[in-house]
């Protein structure tokens, strides 16, 4: 594996195996890695010829600098874990390398609702800062695949349109993938390995919870049952910023089901001050 620091050296490596042929996948990712980002690496190398990783924790993404502070760093881990999964290139710039002039003043995005949908109205500013990251690792690294994990499902949702937007549309195979879960149900998270030894076994709890909301799932009124879903996770001590069942396509919430209307159901709650999020597609 190739470790690149700084971006002109990357895009020369890369513009030569292009000319080569090459066909490139790409992985960003901000690190403290689990096997849910290395089956993307795995599902990347069997898709393309060359497999880049990206790792970079960006700090206009966070609109908690406690969070952005907290931010598991585990570089040397990282790297071989990349190994074992046989990535070919990594980059892992520096900040500065990112945003040389500062990180103030970057580029607006035009997000629509998502700005003001779940994540985006608990978040403020956390997609837009998603957004000048991508734009430029997309830039930087111009690969033919690129390759996303569904547990950030509005996230996803998010970089579509930003492709749309910015004409990576028209040269770019997005890759949604589905997400690995531990024996219990929990979605790997780097966030997880915050969470002590009694928080992690209640934090299974969210996947049952959203199983419930699968399981149960019926035409008519969706408000006593999703009530039903919030006391479940409120009685094992959950603070929760939203539970909600959403068309799958535009992410509006939706209290009465037709039977036939794509849904998912997404969470985001807090366990000993870690903040979690899941999503299960229910129909």
């Amino acid at each position: 594996m190739i470790l690149f620091k700084k971006t002109n050296d990357l895009i020369k490596h890369l513009d030569n195996q292009r000319i080569l042929g090459k066909k490139i996948g790409f992985v960003p990712t901000m690190g403290a890695l689990h096997e849910g980002h290395l089956s993307l690496v795995r599902l990347s190398k069997a898709a393309t010829d060359l497999t880049i990783c990206s790792i970079f924790v960006n700090p206009t993404q966070f609109n908690d600098p406690a969070d952005f502070e907290k931010y598991p760093i585990t570089t040397d881990k990282d790297i071989a874990l990349l190994l074992t999964a046989g990535c070919d290139l990594l980059f892992l710039p520096a900040v500065s390398e990112m945003y040389p002039e500062g990180i103030m003043g970057k580029p607006e995005y035009d997000l629509g609702d998502m700005e003001t949908l779940l994540e985006g109205k608990f978040r403020p500013g956390h997609f837009q800062g998603v957004c000048q990251v991508v734009h430029q690792l997309l830039a930087q690294v111009n690969p033919h695949d690129l390759f996303l994990g569904q547990k950030d499902y509005q996230q996803c949702m998010v970089i579509d349109r930003l492709m749309q937007q910015t004409g990576f549309k028209e040269t770019v195979k997005l890759h949604i993938c589905p997400t690995l879960r531990e024996t219990d149900g929990l979605a790997m998270s780097s966030r997880n390995r915050r969470l002590n030894d009694s928080d992690r076994k209640k934090a299974a709890s969210i996947f049952r919870t959203l199983s419930y909301l699968k399981q149960q799932l019926h035409t008519g009124s969706l408000d006593a049952l999703l009530q039903t879903a919030s006391d479940q996770l409120e009685q094992e001590g959950f603070r929760t910023d939203y539970l909600v069942v959403a068309d799958a396509a535009s992410l509006q919430p939706v209290s009465t089901w037709d039977g036939s209307q794509k849904l998912v159901a997404l969470v985001a709650t807090f366990l000993g001050g870690v903040r979690l999020i899941d999503n299960l597609p229910l129909n």
